[in-house]
């Protein structure tokens, strides 16, 4: 019976990589969600993912106890019994065989990005952080990836009583938790680009030279987070993080056509960014019900696309004016869009318009790109001029 499972994985795995090949020849990607745990994600062969964008559910963070007690129920004896330190590490030995579900699907050179906050808790009487975002990086190191340079996403607040502890009496008082990690690693060296298709994507798939400064910095602090609402029966979050940040890493990290994954789907903030970018991806969650609202989602991805489309061509157009107007001077020309940039690399960038998405059933979204470019309002450039 396994063996005859484990071929009937591999044949779909198989089947899943060859139509989205087909796809990537038309302008169009294909988007799955299956509903089951991502500690077994057979339907994805080895070595076929380019960029893993996700955020766990956070150990010790009381919204989550649910959740990881249904897991495993002494969690929650753990808690009740003031033993913090173990209940933290019983949470993530449940995480950790995604971890190693990562390592096998993740191509050479490909990029996982995890988003976690740590935990600050009083448990029994203590009060502590719990470093979510060690136990997690410790873990993708031992399972052999290699660890590059984290994001810290600091995320806006006008609470103008934020701190933590007994005020103004030393020392009893504590530093505020008002960030997240971005933790970023990667399978093997660096990814290679040896064929003209390939060499061609990501040529389009360039980023300005102005976002490359912004988003390759350390710390984000333009980002303001979802909202994290949960569903009926209180055990759930329904949102990890806000699109922008899985918009910028699908960005940052992968090209057209790529296939994008993230383990713990939610209502789809990395699948929603990958339709919008250009890329295909697979989701994987535990709960059907944020089926309908995902549904609703999707509907929205061409306007929502457009407008992220618009904002980026407007940003850009608003850095070469602020430039000139400095006397700057820009030797390069985007051959798509007409206007100036600052490197040659940014010369084939293309941001494809999504014109249509459709319903494919059996837990399946498909995508369709206009070649051309689009107006971002300012009428310099038409797709008759292409």
């Amino acid at each position: 019976m396994q063996r005859r499972k484990r071929r009937e994985s591999m044949h779909e795995a198989k089947a899943i990589t060859e139509v989205e090949d087909r796809h990537k020849e038309n302008m169009e990607t294909i988007h799955r969600i299956y509903y089951q745990d991502a500690a077994d994600m057979s339907p994805l062969a080895d070595e076929t993912v380019a960029l893993v964008v996700t955020s766990p559910p956070y150990p010790m963070i009381a919204m989550w106890d649910r959740l990881f007690a249904a897991l495993d129920p002494e969690i929650e004896d753990l808690l009740a019994s003031g033993r913090g330190a173990e209940a933290f590490e019983s949470m993530h030995r449940l995480l950790d065989p995604v971890w190693g579900e990562l390592w096998r699907i993740t191509a050479p050179g490909g990029i996982v990005c995890i988003d976690v906050g740590d935990a600050v808790r009083t448990v029994g009487k203590d009060f502590g952080l719990y470093p979510n975002h060690v136990r997690i990086l410790s873990a993708l190191v031992r399972t052999g990836f290699t660890p590059l340079p984290s994001v810290l996403w600091r995320k806006p607040t006008n609470a103008p009583n934020k701190f933590m502890g007994s005020g103004m009496l030393p020392a009893g008082a504590y530093v505020t938790l008002e960030h997240e990690t971005i933790l970023v690693v990667r399978k093997g060296g660096k990814r290679t680009f040896s064929t003209a298709a390939q060499k061609k994507s990501r040529r389009q798939s360039a980023y300005f030279w102005e976002e490359r400064n912004r988003w390759f910095s350390d710390v984000w602090t333009d980002l303001r987070g979802a909202s994290q609402a949960l569903s009926g029966d209180g055990g759930r979050r329904s949102a990890a993080f806000p699109f922008e940040i899985p918009y910028r890493l699908i960005s940052m990290f992968s090209v057209k056509g790529d296939r994008v994954v993230d383990p713990f789907m939610g209502t789809g903030s990395t699948l929603l960014a990958a339709m919008a970018a250009g890329r295909n991806s697979v989701g994987f969650e535990t709960d059907r019900k944020v089926a309908s609202a995902l549904d609703e989602a999707v509907r929205g991805v061409p306007e929502k696309a457009a407008a992220r489309i618009a904002s980026r061509l407007r940003d850009h157009r608003a850095f070469v004016t602020e430039a000139a107007a400095s006397g700057r001077h820009f030797k390069h020309t985007n051959r798509h869009y007409g206007f100036e940039v600052m490197t040659a690399q940014e010369t084939d960038l293309l941001l494809n318009p999504v014109v249509g998405v459709s319903d494919d059933g059996q837990d399946s979204y498909r995508v369709r790109y206009s070649a051309h470019p689009v107006s971002d309002g300012e009428d310099r450039f038409t797709a008759s001029q292409q």
